[in-house]
Formats: structure tokens, sequence, C-alpha cells
């Protein structure tokens, strides 16, 4: 991750990006976080740290206008931890459970990339794979058109009669077509 960025929060609820110059939307601290930079917001006049407050909010906004990821059930669970003397050990297994989520999902991701990268002149599974099935397409077409297409006449193959159809070659309508 990157150094923090520090974000000051004034009376006026505008929020102040310091190392841009510039006021920031709620919007623009979601982006950050996903790009990997921490964030720091602190009120302005008190110094009060609210980075959980504003992080809050942004999760608060993801949920209420994009897909959201806490059920309503979950949330009911939350609540009830908090005051209880589990929330310390709730806090904890929720924060182990994400870290362990991300760090498998880094695993699958180096293992796909390994997978579906050249391993030093060696074939790729997944490429060879790949090839193999569209080899075995092209002879299952290859042997459908030989089972279901007309015998050729070797007189008639040339480029202009091989495009063109000929009334006759086409299957009759039946009256079933146009109910």
């Amino acid at each position: 991750m990157s150094e923090e960025r520090l974000i000051k929060k004034y009376a006026n609820r505008r929020l102040y990006d310091a190392a841009q110059s510039r006021h920031i939307t709620i919007d623009d601290i979601r982006n950050m976080v996903i790009a990997g930079t921490r964030v720091k917001v602190i009120e302005d006049k008190t110094n009060e740290d609210i980075t959980r407050l504003v992080l809050l909010q942004v999760i608060a906004d993801q949920e209420q206008f994009g897909r959201p990821i806490l059920s309503t059930s979950l949330l009911e669970s939350m609540i009830r931890f908090y005051g209880n003397s589990m929330q310390g050990y709730f806090s904890s297994y929720l924060e182990k459970s994400v870290e362990t989520f991300i760090r498998q999902q880094e695993v699958m991701q180096a293992q796909l990339n390994r997978t579906m990268s050249p391993n030093n002149g060696a074939p790729n599974p997944l490429a060879e794979l790949a090839r193999q099935n569209l080899e075995l397409w092209a002879k299952m077409q290859e042997t459908l058109l030989a089972t279901f297409a007309p015998p050729r006449d070797p007189g008639r193959d040339t480029p202009t009669n091989n495009t063109k159809s000929k009334k006759g070659d086409q299957a009759p309508e039946s009256d079933a077509d146009e109910s």
C-alpha cells in the first residue's frame, strides 16, 4: 500500500485532499481505497480522527446504491455483537476472515497466471487443451458435412458453381412451417 493520504473534513461537510489541493467526494475516497491508498480523515477544527466514520459512509453508499455485500441478516447479527462480550472476538474474526479471503484470491490469481503464461518454452496446458478441442471440433464438422452433404460432382466443383445454390437443391417448405 502507498503512504497515508491526509483528508480534512470541514464544518460545511466538505472533504479536502491536502496532497492534491482540491475538494473531493466520498466517491473519490472510495477510488483511493480501491487503488490501495491509505486515507486518514480528520475533523478540521478538532483534529479528531474520523477515518472510520467516513469509511463506513463509503460502505453505506455502496450498500445503498451499488451491489450490496452485507445482507440484512448479517447486518442484524453484527448489531447484536455490539456491547456483547464476544464483540472483540467477532471483530478479530471478521478481520482475519477478510485477510484470509484476500490471500486466497491472490494465490488463485497467481496460479491462474502461471497456468495461462508460457513456461519457458513448455507448452501451456490450457492452450494445448484448446488446440485439441479445436481439432476435435473440425473433425466433427468434417464428419457431419460428409454425412449430410450431397455427394459432390467433381466436374461442377468450380468456385462460381459452389457458391450459388439452386432452387432444386433446397428442401421443399412444409405446411407446418407456415402456421
